[in-house]
């Protein structure tokens, strides 16, 4: 569990908006979000209220008072051995991981796992294991199978894998809701993107009137109640914008007037409505917690 890191002053459990940094990456030129250098990046970032930064400088966190998480890809055990110590040093509060290819059986996936506690337990730093494809956690019932062989296993929810590669709105997204309840109890770290049955990341336009906009912040809320069933004084979840560009297939691209390929949308405004829709989202979280009088 993530602990507050300022004097223990907030003491009601409470969300942190992050952005992850490769929703700078690549921003198209209609995009009103920055362009330019790494500095210009994180002070725009600052300025629009996100309290921290996944895969930002340390040097310009750490001068900007930015929060730091890391991620990385984990496929063998051992590949965290070198990482853990630079990421205390940088002063990283915690870290996502994408661990596995998804093709290894219950034995290998046990060891993955257990080295991933050991090592967090080791170095005194939060690892949430994502969820997402060709992972370990690709498929609803693996996950839900593996939080009952390693209950202490925290997770870096990001449903939009699930949403659209599991196609949960095939036979009743309510039921699938029910059978990840074991998922949403352990998320302490998502990954904010909203997909469709069809693709995984889509312009969400205003927030409003779209199914499965409405599906994914119930997800998400349901997965704040699981924090905040377990949270202690201190406790915070952080929720990471991850709007990611189209040259690595996630930003879908239309052709526009001029027969061009562009972004169907503006990420940086995307990224600003998500941290919205997360807010309202966490009060929704507190008014069904045993926290609602301390909002």
């Amino acid at each position: 569990m993530i602990k507050n890191t300022n004097d223990g002053t907030n003491v009601t459990p409470y969300l942190r908006v992050d952005m992850n940094y490769g929703g700078c990456n690549d921003l198209p030129d209609f995009s009103s979000g920055p362009k330019g250098e790494d500095r210009e990046k994180h002070e725009a970032i600052k300025q629009a209220g996100f309290q921290g930064i996944q895969d930002g400088d340390p040097t310009l966190c750490k001068e900007l008072g930015l929060e730091l998480t890391a991620h990385a890809r984990m496929n063998a055990v051992g590949e965290l051995d070198e990482l853990l110590p630079k990421w205390k040093d940088d002063g990283y509060n915690c870290a996502t991981l994408h661990v596995g290819w998804g093709m290894e059986d219950d034995d290998e996936v046990n060891r993955l796992v257990e080295y991933v506690l050991n090592s967090s337990v080791k170095f005194d730093l939060p690892i949430y294991i994502e969820t997402h494809r060709a992972t370990i956690t690709q498929d609803m019932w693996r996950t839900v199978a593996l939080t009952k062989r390693f209950p202490e296993v925290r997770f870096n929810g990001d449903f939009s894998h699930w949403y659209t590669g599991q196609e949960m709105v095939y036979g009743g997204v309510e039921n699938k809701w029910e059978f990840i309840q074991p998922v949403f109890d352990r998320v302490r770290f998502m990954h904010g993107r909203i997909g469709n049955p069809g693709s995984i990341q889509v312009d969400a336009g205003n927030g409003e009137n779209q199914s499965y906009v409405d599906h994914f912040k119930e997800m998400w809320t349901r997965a704040f109640q699981g924090f905040l069933n377990s949270a202690e004084t201190g406790d915070y979840i952080c929720f990471a914008v991850e709007l990611l560009q189209a040259d690595i297939f996630y930003a879908r691209t239309f052709k526009n007037a001029n027969g061009r390929e562009q972004e169907e949308g503006d990420r940086w405004q995307q990224a600003l409505l998500y941290k919205r829709l997360a807010e309202e989202c966490w009060k929704k979280a507190m008014e069904r917690s045993k926290y609602q009088d301390a909002r």
